[in-house]
């Protein structure tokens, strides 16, 4: 049976609950670029771009899913680069679907159970408040925290980022943690962190000073890339919605070192 891209992106509204959560205005999630077509193959990606659309070209998929849309940046005419995507897009009839928030916070699909599993970490609640919902999980542990960084080194280098911490005392320990993918460490959520006396925060980024108010707050920060936290999310979709349709799926890897 011929499956349409339109349907597989309406199963993915469902299975993400997209359109009840908030988000960026920029993030547009949900189906950004319609191709009424049978679905032959599909790319994940973390951004969407030009090295994205034709990775996955390459592979023969015609939907492409991005955890950063085409609309990120924000409003701009469509010169230069974007009309140069947008015509790509027309000439392979290939459809974009993306999913920031929501692919954030899944129970299941999302970056931030995946990312704790990767690290041996169990979740047991709720993290990083953001209008009203949830992004990351947060949890209880008895491990060196040299070693929790270790985990995530070697985890972050399979995406080409260096992971980087505030200072760690020797023999320090991680006993109550939290983890908010990508750009985890903003003013609200290193609140949060110090409010609910976690010891240990894993991120993607964060700007300089929060470096400066962990160490003054007994907290260790685990800064293990904005791109490397975010590849998990987006794989996971792709491989459920390829078991679901029957189509192949692939990652495409494009790290951008941030």
């Amino acid at each position: 049976m011929t499956t349409i891209i339109d349907e597989v992106s309406a199963y993915a509204d469902e299975l993400l609950n997209t359109h009840a959560i908030p988000d960026y205005p920029s993030a547009l999630n949900g189906l950004q670029f319609q191709a009424s077509v049978p679905l032959r193959g599909i790319a994940a990606a973390v951004d969407f771009s030009t090295r994205a659309i034709e990775s996955a070209k390459t592979l023969d998929a015609n939907l492409l899913i991005v955890h950063h849309g085409m609309f990120w940046g924000g409003l701009s005419p469509l010169t230069g680069a974007a009309h140069r995507r947008a015509r790509l897009l027309f000439d392979y009839e290939m459809a974009v679907y993306s999913s920031h928030i929501p692919l954030d916070c899944h129970a299941k699909l999302g970056n931030n159970v995946l990312l704790a599993k990767e690290l041996d970490l169990t979740p047991t609640r709720e993290f990083a408040r953001y209008q009203g919902i949830f992004i990351g999980v947060a949890g209880d542990s008895d491990i060196p925290t040299q070693l929790l960084v270790e985990k995530t080194s070697s985890f972050a280098r399979k995406y080409g980022h260096t992971t980087r911490t505030t200072p760690i005392a020797g023999g320090r320990r991680t006993r109550r943690w939290g983890m908010c993918s990508g750009a985890g460490a903003a003013a609200d959520t290193l609140q949060e962190a110090i409010d609910t006396r976690l010891d240990t925060l894993i991120v993607g980024e964060g700007p300089h000073w929060t470096a400066i108010t962990a160490e003054e707050n007994d907290l260790v920060i685990i800064y293990a890339g904005h791109y490397a936290t975010e590849t998990l999310g987006v794989c996971a979709l792709a491989q459920h919605l390829s078991e679901r349709y029957g189509a192949p799926w692939d990652f495409v890897s494009a790290p951008t070192g941030l």
